[in-house]
């Protein structure tokens, strides 16, 4: 591969690592670290630019930083905390990865005479000779895999992008990074969501929207009584068990949420169960939807080893998935992505779950 190409560099291990292996490949390599969401933050802030220069200069590379600060609060941001008021369980690096990486990183490399945009994700991207269509999937490392948050890109972003880990395990990724005296080499990762750096959900929501939040409300079971009071659902996720406050006979889950009400509903274990969910903005990889029912393994969470499931497209975007045995915790807000062996087929945002 060669030409000229601009790497989403975050100031991380991973990204200064692939830029360094397009160098390797004889590309002309830009480096950009887009500035997102303030120095709180563990990723894109201006500590991580600083050190993203660093891995630029020591590649010889040319390096920018392009500030994005108020669109991604409008963006990403501010929906993930309406997700939150409104009982849903965000998942914003999808929303990041589809609006930044690769729409406006996209639109800047453009403008710099760049074919393509890289990152540092562990996922593939692989060109269909029978017809040219881009296929997505699954990093060679499974225990790096980040296709999940990819499942909303086209065929148009898949074709300008480029991840050079793909292929790599984690362990060798920082040997390379070692091997070149990369600055970032022994850097530390965060698993958190980069806007959220000590893992705190409900203060950034309530920092958004302070006059949005909902106060405090009511802990009910599925048929209504009263158990005990919350101080407002945002501070609640479906399947969370610590942080109720009540005294049972038996451990606590919640099961469901209430936004409207404000309520949250809480059930025992074998409550969380759901035979499928209905799934709203669903995207396929290949394009259209497919004419029938598919057979997938359906993730309903990045960590989720994924369940054997049939997956039934609904006019709207919708569709409809039926697993052949009850998942736990089929929370509204994320997403269920459909795979057929590693390849990433396609996947929605679950709207609620089902019986």
């Amino acid at each position: 591969m060669s030409g000229r190409v601009v790497v989403g560099m975050s100031g991380g291990v991973d990204s200064s690592v692939a830029a360094a292996l397009l160098v390797e490949q004889g590309c002309e390599v830009i480096g950009v670290t887009m500035h997102l969401s303030g120095s709180a933050s563990r990723c894109c802030s201006l500590d991580d630019a600083d050190d993203a220069r660093r891995v630029a200069e020591a590649l010889g590379i040319r390096f920018y930083v392009a500030n994005y600060t108020e669109r991604f609060r409008a963006e990403v941001m501010e929906p993930f905390a309406d997700a939150y008021l409104g009982g849903r369980t965000p998942i914003p690096c999808v929303a990041c990865n589809r609006r930044f990486k690769f729409h406006h990183l996209l639109e800047r490399a453009r403008v710099l005479g760049a074919s393509a945009v890289a990152t540092g994700h562990y996922a593939r991207v692989e060109t269909d000779p029978a017809n040219g269509a881009r296929r997505l999937r699954r990093g060679a490392d499974p225990g790096k895999d980040q296709s999940y948050f990819l499942f909303d890109l086209d065929q148009r972003q898949l074709a300008r992008a480029r991840f050079p880990l793909g292929e790599l395990r984690k362990d060798e990724v920082r040997a390379r990074a070692r091997a070149l005296g990369l600055a970032t080499a022994e850097k530390p990762e965060s698993q958190e969501i980069c806007f959220v750096p000590d893992g705190d959900y409900a203060a950034v929501v309530e920092a958004l929207r302070p006059g949005a939040l909902p106060g405090d409300g009511e802990i009910v079971d599925r048929g209504g009584r009263v158990l005990g009071r919350h101080p407002g659902v945002h501070r609640f996720t479906v399947g969370q068990r610590r942080g109720l406050g009540l005294a049972a006979p038996r451990p606590l889950f919640v099961t469901r949420l209430d936004a409207g009400a404000n309520r949250v509903v809480v059930g025992e274990a074998q409550e969380l169960l759901a035979g499928g969910a209905e799934l709203e903005r669903v995207s396929f990889v290949a394009g259209g939807a497919p004419r029938g029912p598919i057979a997938a393994r359906v993730q309903v969470r990045h960590r989720d080893p994924g369940a054997p499931a049939r997956v039934e497209s609904l006019p709207g975007g919708r569709a409809r998935v039926r697993f052949e045995r009850p998942v736990r915790a089929v929370a509204p807000g994320q997403a269920a992505v459909f795979y057929d062996g590693d390849e990433l087929v396609g996947g929605g945002w679950i709207a609620g779950a089902i019986a």
